[in-house]
Formats: structure tokens, sequence, C-alpha cells
């Protein structure tokens, strides 16, 4: 349905959003300063996909935030499953 080139395209953007959802976790481990443009940029990117994640899977007692882990593992599926899928 699809071209290869279009699907190649969608699936470098899903890479570098998985690697800024990334770049966010780890700066989320050291306090970062809320002002920094480059923190700001991160969570602005990232708050509109993690948020819905955060509703359906609540921070543990421990504190740990699982949905980065959720959208990464959903960013691959959308590529191994079904971009593959719009080829045909």
């Amino acid at each position: 349905m699809l071209s290869h080139s279009l699907v190649g395209f969608l699936s470098w953007l899903l890479d570098v959003y998985m690697w800024i959802i990334i770049a966010s976790a780890l700066i989320s481990w050291v306090s970062p300063d809320p002002y920094n443009p480059i923190v700001r940029f991160l969570r602005q990117v990232t708050e509109p996909v993690l948020r819905p994640i955060r509703r359906l899977i609540p921070t543990y007692q421990t504190g740990i935030d699982f949905s980065p882990l959720v959208a990464i593992i959903l960013i691959q599926l959308i590529e191994r499953v079904i971009l593959p899928a719009l080829l045909f």
C-alpha cells in the first residue's frame, strides 16, 4: 500500500522519537533544571505520549516510572509489525 521510502521515513521518525524518549528518561534521573531549554524541549515532545501511558500504568510505590519503557515497546511493535504490514 505505501511505498518503501515512506515506510522507511516513518521508521526513521519512530527511531528518532525513541531516542528522544531515552534521553528524556536518562535526564530525569539527575533532577535537571526545569528551565533548561533542552529539558523543556524533551518534556514538551515526550509528555503527550507518556502522560496517557502513565494514567494506564501507575507509578509503583518504589517511584519507578515504566511509561518510557512501554512507549519504546509500542514503538518497536509499530516498526516491526505494523509498518511492514503496510507494504503489502
